[in-house]
């Protein structure tokens, strides 16, 4: 029995290993949905991804050669089993474990109370014969129960216990179907699993011996089940029945090697050899991926399709999600067979695509549902260069190229213009009979020709302007866009020959800007856009005015720069690479359907964006390597709950970088020590489509205002103080729908110097020093009393002094009083002398002169011996000398050290000039001076101006106020 089991896992294992570089073979080029492809550049981990699954809160796990793989929407994260084991099988329960095993080893992943992701075997539940020695293939999870399968057992692990099962022979691998599970006993048949008991399946063994490799439930309470290499059966409870559909013979060729069910009636099968098909209930191929158009590799390991029916594809080399029900199909020039696409049309039985390189066709099957599944394009000959426009008018084809304009006819061309650059052709509106095209040189007119077919009529003379966009209004002007100077607006003579009247227009107009102003027809009325708002021309003003009313109900896409025909009244908008189909019925409300378009931002042409009508619900658009076809009515998948933002890493950056958590569903408050309050934030949308995802954050406790919108994934905050915080996170996809506010929260602990304990410090401090302080202020109060009783004493001493002082000050007072009476009488006693003394000088002058004059009795003059005498006694009385030492004791009484003063400044003066400068002092004038010193009043002028000269005195100065001032 070892040896069998031996021989089948060795035919497994080449199975799945050695055909991951095998081509299509047959298959030919085909259109296919939307495929993302994930390297493992981008993982950074192993080739192989045995296993896929999603947990509840939408993070994808992947079993991979190198452990268990984490992809959440924005980052991926490996997480390696013990000893460094592939991860062969994973499942995900509801409560967020995540089971995966491997060889020998059995287990959960989970997040334990501290947040971190970590491993728990279940190894050790198992009773030691019967622990595996070989590789776990498969885990699935039934509300409590959880079975794990090798080739040698199957093991159920049920509330912390674990229970064996067994079989005669080795297992293939365990299969579930609804409730049901099924597993293939090698050399035996098919086996259902009841309990902990296997009851074989009658009949199974119609199924062969090649492999048993998916079981899923079928319509009507059937079970379709696929073998490796003997195709798809249906059983009905009672028979095995051979299932006829258009991938059957696909399958037994390139080796079916799993299957899963996909939006409950459409069924994946992945292949060793040749990638992924897709059928529905009635057996019609619906996809059929591969690598030569999408896929990383052929070799499928596993197929998962997750809630929003993305079906993830687990390859030998890499991991690829597929958008199977996208109402948009897409077909990639992946090797760039026809280069950028401008223009692309479907016609008749062909679709034609117009590209930088020339013009390609394929054979298109109307009706079929499938019609882009088989495509082979060719370029057809002669259309070499540059391809503008593809246009049906009248039922023929018209192409405007470089070369000039072409009808294309089938898988031919037929030149009817010469004129280089065919940018846009259409219909005059004042005349259907004839087309208008805007060229590289002007505007060319066509009209039908005799065979029936549109023929070149003539070129419009008086305008050579390039014209990328040709409209014409109501009133029967042509309306032109040059690509760099705005507009021009022409008149036309009746037979459309001449231009009769040109305007050109451009920001002095009102118009934004002049640089490739498009041109729209909306509501009938023509629009201009530069990508600032949408524009319409006021005759009466000759300006251009903002079209508000319609820029204020299209939201973000009044910037959009082109706008196409749909359907009825139905339009496409395109904004800055991003399109929109907007339904104008309702032109109050306009719908606006952005959400399904998404994926195309970016990808068409800049300002050569084309979308074809194929018919009322299907269009072709042209993207820059390939074209999408939209089915309006595809299907639309089921609107579901956006899901929550997910914390993904909580992370410490203060010092060494620290881990705290990798979960938001944190069991209890995370507690930050306040020396580590730098903490990072890595947060992610599980999210798969394509789409612009926005992130806006605001952590409550810090600041109250919410972030900007941005693609950043992480936040960090420095130095936050202690404190309650909650971090609120949101996201935003494509700029519309928002989600729930997740909400993470913490807590900031205080510094060692604010906790409980600190603060019972303190208080036991407080206490001592309320203690200490009042012993001290007990001690200063009696320092400070016997201060005051010291400060008494010395302000009252002090008083007492000042007493005195006051006092002696009173007597200083009254004896300078005293002095200054004494003073002044002095002085005046001075003047008086001096007065005296001048007096007594002119007495005795007198008298000297009567004394000459006395007589006898007989009329003679007395004798001169006689007079003598008396003139002796009266010069006696007149001495200088003697007059000088009274006057001086005087002054000296009032003027004390005024003559010492003088000699010290002035030594040259003579006792005669200090006797005259003393004089001077007494404001006395020359004839007092004069009589005091016994010599005339000229004496005394000639004494003042000897006395100038010695003093070097200025002439204007005052002699008097001179000798006042020393």
């Amino acid at each position: 029995m070892k040896k069998e089991a031996g021989r089948w896992l060795i035919l497994v294992l080449l199975l799945l290993l050695s055909a991951s570089g095998a081509e299509a073979g047959a298959a030919g080029r085909l259109g296919f949905p939307y495929i993302q492809n994930y390297t493992k550049q981008q993982y950074k981990a192993g080739n192989q991804n045995w296993s896929v699954t999603r947990s509840p809160d939408g993070v994808m796990y992947y079993g991979n050669s190198t452990g268990l793989l984490a992809y959440d929407g924005n980052n991926w994260q490996l997480y390696q089993m013990p000893h460094k084991l592939i991860v062969r099988a994973v499942a995900a329960d509801a409560n967020g474990r995540v089971y995966a095993g491997g060889f020998g080893e059995m287990g959960y992943w989970s997040h334990d109370e501290e947040g971190l992701f970590r491993y728990t075997s279940l190894v050790g539940l198992v009773p030691p014969q019967h622990r595996p020695a070989d590789e776990i293939w498969k885990i699935y999870v039934d509300g409590d129960n959880v079975y794990f399968q090798s080739f040698t057992s199957i093991f159920r692990y049920q509330h912390g216990k674990m229970t064996v099962v067994k079989a005669s022979n080795p297992f293939l691998f365990l299969h579930q179907a609804g409730g049901r599970y099924f597993a293939e006993v090698i050399s035996e048949g098919l086996y259902e699993l009841r309990g902990d008991s296997l009851h074989f399946v009658p009949g199974s063994q119609q199924l062969g011996s090649s492999g048993i490799l998916s079981i899923l439930p079928f319509s009507e309470g059937r079970i379709l089940i696929g073998t490796a290499k003997n195709g798809l059966f249906l059983f009905d409870g009672q028979q095995f029945t051979p299932w006829q559909n258009e991938a059957n013979e696909f399958l037994k060729t390139y080796q079916l090697n799993n299957g899963t069910l996909l939006d409950g009636s459409y069924y994946a099968f992945g292949t060793i050899l040749n990638g992924v098909v897709v059928l529905d209930e009635d057996g019609k191929l619906v996809h059929r991926l591969n690598k030569s158009n999408g896929l990383q590799n052929n070799t499928v390991l596993n197929l998962f399709a997750d809630a929003a029916q993305n079906l993830w594809v687990g390859l030998d080399n890499g991991v690829d999600r597929v958008e199977i029900n996208s109402p948009l199909y897409f077909y990639f020039d992946k090797v760039g067979d026809f280069g950028t696409v401008y223009s692309s049309i479907i016609h008749g039985n062909k679709i034609y695509l117009g590209t930088n390189q020339g013009l390609y066709y394929s054979n298109w099957s109307p009706g079929t549902p499938n019609a882009a599944q088989h495509l082979n394009f060719r370029m057809i000959e002669n259309s070499q260069g540059q391809v503008w426009e593809l246009t049906v008018i009248d039922g023929e084809i018209l192409c405007g190229h470089n070369e000039g304009t072409f009808r294309v006819e089938g898988s031919a061309l037929v030149k009817i213009s010469d004129v280089k650059g065919g940018w846009t052709i259409k219909k005059l509106q004042s005349d259907p009979t004839v087309l208008i095209q805007g060229t590289y040189t002007g505007l060319a007119v066509y009209r039908k020709g005799k065979a029936g077919h549109w023929a070149f009529s003539h070129m419009v003379s008086g305008f050579g302007e390039p014209g990328k966009h040709v409209e014409q209004d109501q009133s029967g002007h042509i309306w032109v866009s040059h690509a760099y100077k705005g507009l021009y607006r022409l008149a036309l003579s009746p037979d459309l020959r001449q231009v009769t009247d040109s305007r050109s227009f451009d920001e002095s107009h009102g118009l934004p800007g002049s640089y490739n102003v498009n041109i729209s027809r909306l509501f009938n009325r023509l629009l201009f856009s530069t990508g600032s708002g949408f524009y319409h021309y006021n005759e009466a003003s000759g300006r251009f005015i903002p079209y508000k009313e319609l820029n204020g109900k299209l939201g973000p896409m009044a910037t959009s720069k082109r706008v196409l025909p749909a359907t009825g009244k139905k339009h496409w908008f395109i904004n800055h690479g991003k399109v929109a189909l907007a339904d104008m019925s309702n032109p109050q409300q306009p719908r606006i359907n952005t959400s399904q378009f998404s994926i195309l931002d970016g990808r068409m042409v800049q300002e050569y964006e084309s979308i074809s009508k194929i018919s009322d619900t299907i269009y072709l658009i042209s993207m820059d390597d390939g074209f999408v076809i939209y089915n309006s009515e595809a299907r639309a998948q089921p609107s579901m709950a956006l899901p929550s933002v997910l914390i993904r890493r909580v992370e410490n950056t203060a010092g060494k970088q620290q881990v705290l958590s990798e979960t938001g569903r944190y069991r209890r408050v995370l507690e930050l020590p306040y020396s580590q309050n730098n903490v990072r934030l890595s947060y992610a949308l599980p999210y798969f489509k394509q789409a612009q995802v926005e992130f806006q954050y605001k952590l409550e406790g810090y600041a109250a205002e919410w972030s900007p919108w941005s693609d950043a994934t992480q936040k960090e905050f420095t130095n936050l103080g202690q404190g309650e915080y909650s971090f609120r996170v949101r996201a935003r996809i494509n700029g519309e729908a928002v989600t729930e506010a997740t909400v993470y929260r913490f807590v900031v602990l205080p510094p060692w110097y604010a906790t409980w304990w600190a603060y019972t410090l303190y208080a036991v401090l407080a206490a001592v020093l309320l203690w200490l302080g009042r012993r001290l202020y007990f001690r200063k109060l009696q320092r400070d009393q016997q201060r005051i009783q010291q400060r008494l004493e010395q302000e009252k001493q002090e008083q007492l002094r000042q007493e005195a002082i006051l006092h002696e000050q009173k007597l200083v007072k009254i004896r300078n009083e005293q002095l200054k009476s004494e003073l002044s009488n002095k002085s005046r006693e001075l003047a008086s002398t001096a007065l005296n003394i001048v007096n007594k000088n002119e007495l005795l002058q007198n008298i000297s002169h009567e004394v000459n004059k006395l007589q006898d009795a007989e009329g003679n003059r007395l004798p001169e011996r006689q007079l003598k005498k008396i003139q002796k006694i009266i010069l006696d009385g007149m001495s200088p000398q003697t007059d000088w030492e009274l006057f001086e004791n005087s002054f000296n009484e009032t003027n004390a050290n005024y003559f010492k003063k003088l000699k010290e400044d002035y030594p040259e003066l003579t006792p005669n000039d200090m006797k005259l400068c003393a004089y001077l002092r007494m404001n006395m004038s020359s004839k007092e001076i004069a009589s005091l010193l016994n010599i005339t009043v000229r004496g005394v002028e000639l004494r003042r101006y000897r006395l100038r000269k010695k003093l070097n005195m200025d002439p204007d100065k005052n002699l008097v106020e001179f000798f006042m001032e020393i």
